[in-house]
């Protein structure tokens, strides 16, 4: 069985075909530039130490220093830090942001671990890892069970072993020190400039359309307050983990939020169904938005997928045999490295202000972040048009040719 960055480059290669890149290029891409893996030595609060495993990777920086999260997550692995820090070259690359792509890990269980526990973590990993980081090298972001506050325990830490003020060498932090407004829902809002763009090109009345939302964390909860409040989209089916509901006449984003905090599921929620999650995407809606986990639709449940719109907000949520599945039913498919590069999108805006010591009000960075989705989507849907491919293979298109072209003009092949 392949890995999921083994998987990546397969990708690669059939878009390297398709696009006839030069070989040398294409094998340089195929590859990180360096992948870093640390031991974490932690002192426990029962006195204890404990040595976690940390990772870096850093894929590939032609057009920019490299950029991408970093997640702390008791099944994290040099290969799911690989595969994410290779798309997030893509990511960059094709919403048109000075960027490169970066990864980075620590195999731990955050919900079992103190505040202090994970204010020493945190600070661990960049003594290991600062002299590879920094504000034109790379610059980490909070991504799976990371947040602001762990990146402030970061940057600070980075501040001290420099001696110096770099509030740009962490994006993701309070806006307090250095943070960017807007940044908590960026992901989410990104994903809504693209949907707004695909309803519009599939004639689809935002007003009248029902939603499926699978996976209710930070991205698939603010999706569902942003679609329901400004489009007034009817949200008739939600799920987390642990199962989803269903309601025909509507479900309340915030309502269900609070029944979740509660209970710790969405399910059983008043007036509505429990149903399964493969109903939920099974379910017949205009629009269904993935922010949940990766391969949920496969093969084999691809057929049986009756959204006339999917929303990728979850990292490779779609096999590349689905993919093909649903392209050939007339489903439009806005691919992950396009529809979630809103929150990447305001971590470069956050760097651009901690540069120069100048904050925008909210106002102007989703103004500015509106702008870069919908141009991305409309360059996107150009090329899907011109070569007559599905929206994935479009947006692959698009951000290896800028790659390439960055890498041919500063003479790396």
């Amino acid at each position: 069985m392949s890995t999921w960055f083994e998987a990546g480059q397969a990708q690669l290669d059939e878009i390297a075909h398709l696009m006839d890149l030069d070989t040398n290029v294409h094998a340089i891409l195929r590859e990180p530039r360096r992948e870093v893996t640390v031991s974490i030595p932690v002192k426990m609060d029962d006195g204890k130490v404990k040595v976690f495993k940390g990772y870096r990777v850093q894929h590939n920086n032609a057009l920019g220093p490299y950029k991408g999260g970093l997640r702390f997550h008791p099944d994290e692995t040099i290969d799911t830090v690989k595969s994410l820090a290779f798309w997030m070259t893509w990511k960059c690359s094709v919403v048109d942001i000075p960027l490169g792509g970066g990864k980075g890990g620590v195999t731990c269980n955050p919900k079992e671990m103190s505040i202090g526990e994970l204010e020493r973590l945190s600070r661990g990993f960049i003594d290991a890892l600062w002299q590879y980081i920094g504000p034109d090298k790379d610059i980490p972001a909070p991504d799976m069970y990371t947040n602001p506050q762990i990146m402030a325990w970061m940057m600070d830490e980075y501040c001290k072993l420099t001696g110096h003020y770099h509030p740009g060498v962490i994006t993701g932090k309070p806006t307090a020190i250095g943070g960017s407004a807007g940044r908590t829902d960026a992901t989410a809002r990104g994903a809504m400039h693209i949907i707004e763009e695909g309803v519009k090109h599939l004639d689809i009345d935002c007003s009248k359309a029902t939603l499926a939302i699978q996976g209710f964390g930070n991205a698939g909860l603010n999706i569902a307050r942003l679609m329901n409040s400004i489009h007034h989209c009817k949200i008739v089916a939600i799920s987390d983990s642990k199962g989803g509901i269903y309601n025909n006449n509507g479900l309340a984003p915030n309502e269900v939020a609070q029944h979740k905090a509660k209970t710790g599921s969405v399910i059983n929620f008043p007036n509505a169904d429990n149903i399964s999650n493969e109903e939920l995407l099974e379910s017949k809606v205009d629009l269904l938005c993935l922010a949940a986990l990766e391969n949920v639709i496969t093969k084999v449940n691809a057929p049986k997928i009756r959204a006339r719109m999917v929303a990728e907000l979850a990292n490779g949520p779609t096999t590349k045999e689905a993919t093909d599945i649903l392209f050939d039913k007339d489903i439009f498919v806005m691919p992950d490295f396009l529809c979630s590069a809103g929150g990447v999108i305001v971590s470069y805006f956050e760097q651009v202000q901690d540069a120069y010591n100048y904050y925008w009000e909210e106002e102007e960075v989703y103004e500015k972040l509106q702008k870069k989705m919908r141009n991305a989507f409309q360059t996107v849907l150009s090329e899907s048009k011109e070569r007559k491919v599905h929206m994935r293979t479009a947006a692959c298109l698009v951000a290896v040719g800028r790659v390439a072209e960055a890498m041919r003009l500063r003479g790396w092949a």
